[in-house]
């Protein structure tokens, strides 16, 4: 028997980018909203413990402050539990940062820090607290988003298809709902059809989410929560089909489909005559 996640919405509030849909988290069926933070987290921001590397340069994301940001039950199966059918990735630092990380590559571009999926029906930015996109550089098949230090920024994703989407977003590693190392598995955002929200932040409650804000790796919510800081730089977002809602194409048949033959009657024997 298929299991039936259950989900609770987020709805963000309308931004200078535009209006938003609400998306909603996954959790278990018999367990309230996961809580983003461990429990002595909660209601305050993360204690301050030593970072793995004090010396490490560029940009981390902090745990900023309070923004209000409520939720709603819905339901969402997914097609696969495990297998997203789209992800973006994006590397980010200050301007001197990304420089150093794509000096190697004399065909880096500039380009805005987004990424379009699905032949544009999906897509992810990163923007500022103005809703702007921010800077960014391609290279070697890689996005770099350009931040600045203490400015707020926010994961923007629109779904310009008629279907609807779990969204499951980490950043530096961490899990943006549960605040904990980030898996594939961890609860995610249900995308609306024809719709754009924004994450925000890290949760904190079903009210609640902690802001991204660019700040020193030290600083960073990862460095400080005890997961380290191995992962600092990176933000993932992935996507999960719903059950029933469209067909779910398996390896094998992909390969199957690749492999098929316009005139397999060319190997044939003849028929007796």
């Amino acid at each position: 028997m298929a299991r039936t996640w259950q989900t609770v919405g987020v709805i963000l509030g309308v931004l200078a980018s535009g209006g938003c849909g609400a998306p909603p988290v996954r959790g278990s069926p018999s367990m309230p909203m996961p809580a983003s933070q461990p429990a002595a987290y909660q209601g305050a921001s993360p204690p301050a413990t030593p970072a793995e590397d004090p010396s490490r340069p560029g940009l981390g994301t902090e745990f900023g402050e309070r923004r209000d940001s409520r939720v709603t039950q819905v339901s969402f199966e997914r097609a696969d539990p495990s297998t997203p059918f789209a992800q973006a990735v994006f590397w980010y630092n200050d301007q001197v940062g990304a420089d150093a990380m794509t000096r190697s590559d004399r065909s880096r571009r500039d380009a805005p820090a987004s990424a379009s999926l699905v032949s544009g029906g999906l897509v992810v930015s990163l923007v500022s607290e103005r809703g702007l996109t921010l800077p960014g550089l391609v290279s070697e098949g890689r996005v770099y988003a350009i931040g600045e230090a203490s400015s707020r920024y926010g994961i923007r994703i629109q779904n310009r298809t008629q279907a609807r989407f779990e969204v499951v977003a980490s950043v530096d590693g961490l899990d943006v709902i549960k605040g904990t190392k980030a898996t594939p598995r961890n609860d995610g955002y249900v995308l609306e059809p024809g719709t754009t929200f924004t994450i925000e932040g890290f949760r904190t409650s079903d009210r609640e989410v902690a802001a991204f804000r660019f700040g020193s790796v030290r600083g960073s919510y990862a460095s400080r929560s005890g997961e380290g800081d191995r992962n600092v730089g990176v933000i993932g977002v992935l996507f999960f089909n719903e059950r029933g809602s469209q067909p779910v194409y398996t390896p094998e048949e992909v390969e199957r489909r690749k492999d098929a033959d316009p005139f397999p009657g060319r190997y044939s024997v003849p028929p007796p005559r």
